[in-house]
């Protein structure tokens, strides 16, 4: 009999450390701060550049033509014997060939390299009845539960199956439901949106 509860003891406990480690170390409630990511975002070829990221812009053996850019609010980083390019709601990739195809009016056949070294464009804004309101900048796959999240949870006193996410899309505002009480009991899921940047969580 003692050895039949050791054996469920130890199951449970290999149960509860697994748990644990599955909520601290894949993130997904993970809360570090109101600048902190959630997730590093991919800024591989499809990342798409926003104002203020950082990236460093290289002509292969041309030292001269290596330069950090800031991407401006205006959308358009400078670069030598180019000039200003756009470069916000554009991809690297596309960045890239387009500054490949200006400088070969100066340079034959240009191997030209962009490298985002900073984000800093993503943000997203949590309002309304939640223990730390406010601006949070986060990665690509920050859904509307970790942005939850981040802003420390709901008070008491929020509302919380009247959430919705506002976006501004080509000027026109968005309105996105979301109830947390629903989502709670792992329904209603597929209104657990992907955000994007400049997107407001509104909790009254």
């Amino acid at each position: 009999m003692m050895v039949m509860k050791d054996r469920v003891f130890s199951v449970r406990a290999v149960v509860g450390i697994v748990a644990f480690v599955c909520l601290t170390g894949c993130g997904f409630f993970e809360s570090s701060g109101r600048t902190a990511a959630v997730r590093e975002p991919s800024t591989g070829s499809h990342y798409v550049l926003g104002a203020e990221d950082v990236l460093n812009i290289s002509v292969w053996k041309d030292e001269q033509l290596t330069k950090e850019v800031v991407v401006r609010p205006d959308g358009s980083v400078s670069f030598p014997l180019v000039g200003d390019v756009q470069a916000a709601g554009r991809t690297v990739e596309e960045l890239r060939a387009d500054l490949a195809t200006r400088l070969t009016k100066f340079i034959p056949n240009p191997q030209v390299s962009v490298a985002v070294t900073k984000v800093l464009s993503y943000r997203i804004y949590v309002l309304g009845r939640v223990n730390k309101p406010g601006e949070y900048m986060v990665g690509h796959t920050t859904d509307v539960l970790q942005a939850l999240s981040l802003a420390g949870g709901l008070t008491p006193f929020a509302a919380e199956n009247d959430i919705r996410v506002m976006r501004r899309v080509n000027g026109k505002q968005q309105v996105f439901p979301f109830r947390y009480g629903e989502a709670k009991k792992g329904m209603g899921l597929e209104h657990n949106i992907q955000l994007q940047r400049g997107d407001v969580v509104m909790v009254p």
